[in-house]
This record gives structure tokens, sequence and C-alpha cells, in this order.
């Protein structure tokens, strides 16, 4: 299921968007911006399993990366 929401965006992110779907890398304005906010999603996601990991100590072995990962802005593909 999908629902259509309207969104501002400053004039040059538009042009951004417009610019990747003229190279080809989505098909729509539409697929450009459901492909990033899925990479925010997940970067949300890993910073949080990352703090998990790092308060809860359960694997001392992950602790100096959970660490450093919480404090890293993360984008993944």
């Amino acid at each position: 299921m999908t629902k259509q929401i309207a969104v501002r965006l400053a004039d040059d992110l538009v042009e951004f968007v417009d610019d990747l779907v003229e190279a080809g890398a989505g098909r729509s304005r539409a697929a450009i911006v459901t492909r990033a906010l899925e990479r925010e999603r997940r970067r949300e996601v890993a910073i949080r399993d990352a703090r998990i990991l790092a308060t809860q100590g359960q694997a001392e072995d992950l602790a100096d990366l959970a660490e450093h990962a919480s404090r890293v802005a993360l984008d993944l593909p």
C-alpha cells in the first residue's frame, strides 16, 4: 500500500532529484525520495543498534565498533 503526501522542498533539492531522474538513477521523483528515506531509515536503525550494543555491553568484542558507529553518520546503500 502507498500513500500520497505533499512535501515542500527547496528548489535546489528538486533540481537535484530531477537531475537524478534524468540521469536514470530512478524512474521518478517518488522513486528517488523513497530510496533516500529508506536509506535514512536503515541508518537510524543501525545507529540504534550500535547504541544498544554500546550500552548493554553484551558483546565486548563489538563494543569499540558500537561506540564508534553510534557517533558516526552512516550512509548505508
